[in-house]
């Protein structure tokens, strides 16, 4: 499933505050790199995950090698793998955080036995979406018409 409500996408990130980002870059070109420092201006704690990376300093946090290695609760986890590799990731964040609200799922990476598998553990799950974009459509800051326009969509 990726046709979510407005209403479902808007809870997931009013109630989020940490989130563990798997698979983000050090590159700022890259959208994993981009979207994990959104959402870190916008007030979230995000969690650098990337065992190419672990120890290295990311948006002053230490990027840590799995979800394992996190000792915090964690609201969220956002993927940037691809598909194949979303079931272990699944797993790791069943069995770390008991109190998991959601695994979300960019643009483009979809697996419905471990979205499913989720589910039934009562666990949200969006695939296929990007929550910077999201969360600037539902909080009015998506600008429509252009980068330089200066219309603010009011479709909330």
């Amino acid at each position: 499933m990726t046709d979510y409500s407005d209403a479902f996408l808007k809870t997931i990130l009013t109630r989020t505050r940490r989130i563990a980002v798997v698979g983000v870059s050090m590159n700022p070109v890259r959208p994993s790199y981009y979207v994990a420092r959104y959402l870190g201006l916008k007030g979230f704690d995000v969690v650098p995950v990337n065992p190419l990376h672990q120890g290295e300093t990311l948006f002053g946090k230490t990027v840590v090698g799995a979800l394992s290695d996190i000792d915090e609760v964690v609201d969220m986890v956002d993927i940037f793998r691809r598909s194949e590799a979303v079931p272990p990731i699944v797993d790791e964040a069943l069995a770390c955080f008991p109190a998991l609200g959601t695994i979300w799922m960019q643009i483009g990476v979809e697996h419905p036995e471990a979205a499913a598998k989720a589910r039934a553990r009562g666990v949200d799950v969006v695939e296929n979406r990007c929550p910077k974009i999201e969360y600037q459509r539902l909080f009015g800051e998506l600008r429509m018409g252009g980068f330089n326009t200066g219309i603010i969509s009011s479709k909330l």
